[in-house]
């Protein structure tokens, strides 16, 4: 991996209404021209969850041109060539995805999810911050990685101890 050319990033979540599209958003803007972010579902839900746009808003980060799309659009011919791609739920984590072109270097990222907590306004609005907070500290960790410079096993060790970090919905593996 070369520091001279943009990489492109998709986020995965099965609705491709909140989590993903605050991690688009946030890579976007603090990758800053080095990455290109996307988003995507295996399940889109059709629209982008207000909250979502509300968090993105209060943070300071863009809020347009988000739309909940397909998983699909990106394995067809033409699409743009991803070099990762990271699950941030559980479920699409668990889905078969389609073949991608180009192999890219994969990881679960997995948030809880913001969309499913149900109660008051601010406790709605408190979900969103978290996993905002949760996926800004994963894409900080990760814009931090050495990408010239680090072997391929040695990146994809990284992806992953990134996906361990606070807020992960990823169950600790038993050691056999």
């Amino acid at each position: 991996m070369t520091t001279d050319r943009v990489y492109n990033v998709l986020f995965l979540c099965t609705a491709n209404s909140s989590r993903s599209i605050l991690a688009e958003s946030i890579l976007e803007t603090e990758g800053k021209g080095r990455f290109k972010a996307y988003s995507a579902g295996s399940q889109p839900k059709g629209e982008v969850n207000p909250y979502a746009l509300k968090e993105l808003a209060a943070q300071g980060y863009p809020t347009t041109g988000f739309r909940s799309k397909s998983w699909d659009e990106f394995a067809e011919p033409g699409a743009p060539e991803m070099d990762f791609i990271f699950t941030v739920c559980d479920t699409a984590h668990g889905e078969a995805c389609p073949v991608w072109i180009g192999h890219p270097m994969t990881a679960h990222w997995g948030v809880e999810d913001p969309a499913a907590v149900e109660g008051s306004e601010v406790d709605k609005g408190r979900a969103f911050a978290q996993a905002a907070r949760f996926l800004k500290n994963r894409i900080i960790a990760f814009l931090s990685l050495p990408l010239s410079s680090i072997d391929k096993l040695a990146l994809q060790s990284h992806l992953h101890q990134i996906g361990a970090m606070e807020g992960t919905t990823a169950k600790p593996s038993k050691a056999g």
